[in-house]
């Protein structure tokens, strides 16, 4: 059975948008968990909890060595540095598994069992993908085709990234199955699959391609799953449409900062506010 294709627009995002009423505070508006960052890569950490904050968020924790914390207090000082409840997780970002073998390890015993234990909707990237199919609670991991292929490669289907970026539909499709995860794949066009459900996002500015704009991905990303968290438990479809909302605020973001030009991860998280004006309106 061919796989349902839809087009996300620009009115599909702006249902995705939870709006606050003057009965919300910051634990009813979500909570996020983020375990991102590592000494080779702490720009991650700084990058995913901005521009989580920067997307309307009512609480962000940040789980991680006092050095991290430090400097994402820096950038975002409202972020919270002690542990507690959380409406969505997001792992993984700026830490690489392979080099980092105690990673696994320190996730495992400080934070694995809050991971598993509140059974929230959890977003996977990086050095987190490994996780895919391992958690009980609906999951979206964010590959690009490199990851994906070695992920998929990694449960026995056999290809290579050059396939993917040749045939994305067919390959997001069959991980989405494979894994039983949500599957967001970036790209030069984005697609999002889950099931049979695939999603088709407009192009985005190729200025895209630059570092740590996966990172600012993953913290609008998570931030619109912890707003949403209740829908998503309640319903497996909407993790899929909420992720291909991230994706379209994240390309207009990047619209609005180029102008035509070159961008900077950093550049982007300023614009995600307009982005998400321009939506509502």
């Amino acid at each position: 059975m061919a796989a349902l294709i839809k087009k996300w627009s620009s009115k599909d995002a702006k249902k995705c948008i939870i709006t606050p009423s003057d009965l919300d505070n910051k634990y009813s508006r979500g909570v996020l968990g983020v375990i991102t960052g590592s000494a080779q890569y702490p720009g991650a950490a700084v990058l995913t909890t901005s521009a989580a904050a920067a997307t309307g968020i009512g609480m962000i924790r940040f789980y991680s060595s006092s050095g991290l914390a430090h400097l994402v207090l820096h950038s975002t000082p409202s972020v919270v540095v002690f542990p507690g409840n959380v409406s969505a997780w997001i792992v993984g970002s700026g830490i690489d598994a392979k080099k980092y073998s105690s990673f696994t390890t320190w996730l495992r015993h400080r934070h694995f069992k809050s991971l598993k234990i509140q059974g929230v909707p959890t977003v996977l990237d990086a050095g987190a993908l490994h996780l895919a199919g391992k958690l009980d609670q609906p999951t979206v991991i964010t590959p690009h085709c490199g990851e994906l292929a070695r992920l998929l490669t990694s449960r026995g289907v056999s290809v290579t990234s050059e396939a993917i970026e040749g045939n994305p539909k067919k390959w997001i499709v069959t991980a989405a199955k494979t894994l039983g995860v949500t599957v967001l794949l970036k790209g030069s066009r984005t697609f999002v699959a889950q099931d049979d459900f695939l999603i088709e996002l407009p192009i985005a500015t190729p200025w895209l391609a630059t570092a740590g704009s996966g990172d600012v991905l993953t913290g609008i990303l998570g931030s619109l799953v912890a707003t949403h968290f209740i829908e998503i438990l309640n319903d497996k479809n909407r993790l899929a449409e909420i992720a291909a909302t991230a994706a379209y605020i994240h390309a207009q973001a990047a619209k609005n900062a180029s102008r035509g030009g070159p961008i900077s991860a950093e550049s982007i998280i300023p614009e995600i506010s307009r982005a998400i004006t321009q939506l509502l309106k």
